[in-house]
């Protein structure tokens, strides 16, 4: 199948404006008020993409985007628009999409493992200072040294449990572990679990080459996160995207440049990447942005303005669509000049007056051309989605997703024995043979306590309370490695 070098996006007095699919993994911006249009010019964007084979991943924020599972419908706003925006080959039709959701809810589940998320992510994410970012580390460690599984959240909660009752004997090998801080962990993990978070650590983790799949007809699969009840805990989404890059860029080889991208991202409401992270956190963002179009890879970032993307991200971004900016305040004004800055300037008009005077479907467009240079920024009319414009009605949605090629996959959890499992087997073990043990290690008051000693007593400790309780359920799984 021969695909397109580039598709539309919009047009200006009759000619088109279209988005070069060879530099497309060079990154890209789509800002604006809200009301402005952005979500239609995703739509637009991710269609383009999927005509042209490459499959994409978006959060879907306002639970707009499902429609894109059905095709659109004939409008007389559509026909004025197609009359002013020669597009090749329009056509209302539905692209090929998955739904997912971190809940659940509207889609499969997303999952990973502790393990595979890294006490960096997971320090920022409990919002940890140095200190318990220090005792959190020291809890991987340890279970990395000791082959103990950290899956999900009653993992660490056992570790941890273990690491308070066993600190003294940590201290040779890994430091001083403080029991205050191991206490404050577990109040985060608690309030964590309360907003929902546990349910994206455990099994089965998400294989993050599903969403780098195409349809029979050659069209890329685009992958449609359901936000609407995740956007409600920004930390939570934004280190999820985080994560999501970072992961790409860890299990994806080097490509160089191709002809189209392998995959594009679109992350909506970017700057929650952003907001309160540490600066660790931001260059590590940088670094995976700068990186990862090496393979393949392009990150599509929507805000409400340029001013929202530090300057070492925004610097990163080629292709640029601006809608609408108000400019009521002095900080409106400076975010406007912002953005009018980051484009190559039209004598035609002026920049920074068109972005206050944009209408909806309107937008200042700028992409890269053959030698990844920046076009002359225009001021063009968007072009019209071919799928539907708003939401599916949930009939409809449950029909796209029983015939999902991952129904079964993901939807229901797996519990296998892991770190909790251990320790609590450890602790049955250390009950059933009780006295015996007792006098043994009485009768050689010098021998070293091994560390699974530790943990077993650790967990007997604890099976009178509720976390010892919850420990000792699933003691009768297997333990299989990965």
């Amino acid at each position: 199948m021969l695909y397109p070098k580039s598709f539309v996006i919009g047009g200006v007095a009759g000619r088109p404006v279209a988005l070069n699919l060879a530099m497309a993994n060079r990154h890209g911006l789509v800002a604006g008020a809200t009301g402005t249009g952005k979500t239609v010019t995703l739509q637009v964007l991710a269609e383009g993409f999927s005509r042209a084979g490459v499959p994409v991943f978006m959060a879907d924020v306002k639970g707009d985007l499902s429609g894109m599972a059905a095709p659109g419908k004939p409008h007389k706003k559509i026909d004025e628009r197609l009359q002013a925006i020669p597009v090749p080959d329009y056509r209302q039709r539905a692209y090929p999409v998955v739904f997912w959701d971190l809940f659940g809810d509207q889609g499969h589940p997303v999952r990973t493992t502790l393990s595979e998320f890294g006490p960096l992510l997971l320090a920022d994410f409990l919002d940890l200072n140095q200190t318990q970012m220090g005792v959190l580390y020291t809890a991987f460690k340890v279970a990395d040294d000791q082959g103990l599984l950290l899956l999900d959240m009653k993992d660490l909660q056992a570790m941890l449990a273990w690491m308070k009752e066993e600190r003294k004997s940590l201290e040779t090998d890994y430091g001083g572990v403080s029991a205050a801080s191991i206490a404050a962990i577990q109040r985060n993990v608690l309030m964590l679990e309360e907003q929902g978070g546990a349910e994206f650590f455990g099994e089965p983790a998400l294989d993050l080459f599903d969403f780098i799949k195409n349809d029979f007809s050659g069209n890329g699969v685009i992958n449609i996160l359901d936000a609407t009840r995740l956007i409600h805990q920004p930390r939570l989404y934004g280190i999820f995207l985080l994560w999501l890059i970072s992961e790409l860029f860890e299990q994806l080889p080097e490509v160089g440049d191709m002809e189209k991208p392998k995959m594009v991202f679109f992350f909506d409401e970017a700057h929650l990447l952003f907001d309160r992270a540490p600066a660790v956190l931001v260059e590590k963002i940088e670094q995976v942005v700068r990186l990862i179009r090496s393979k393949g890879v392009g990150i599509y970032f929507i805000s409400q303005s340029p001013a929202d993307i530090p300057d070492s991200v925004l610097g990163q971004l080629g292709n640029r669509i601006q809608h609408a900016l108000r400019a009521f305040t002095p900080k409106d004004q400076k975010a406007v000049r912002v953005a009018a800055q980051t484009f190559r300037a039209n004598p035609a008009f002026a920049t920074e007056s068109a972005i206050t005077q944009l209408g909806v479907g309107e937008a200042l467009i700028s992409v890269l051309d053959d030698k990844g240079s920046p076009t002359v920024v225009e001021r063009a009319l968007v072009a019209p989605p071919e799928s539907r414009i708003g939401p599916l009605d949930a009939a409809e949605r449950q029909e796209v997703l029983s015939r999902s090629p991952y129904k079964g996959r993901y939807d229901q959890p797996l519990d296998r024995e892991s770190a909790a499992e251990l320790l609590s087997a450890k602790a049955r073990q250390k009950l059933v043979d009780g006295a015996g043990q007792n006098a043994s290690a009485k009768s050689k008051p010098g021998q070293q306590q091994s560390i699974f000693e530790a943990m077993a007593k650790s967990a007997a400790r604890s099976i009178g309370s509720s976390l010892g309780r919850q420990i000792i359920r699933g003691i009768l799984g297997s333990l299989s490695k990965r």
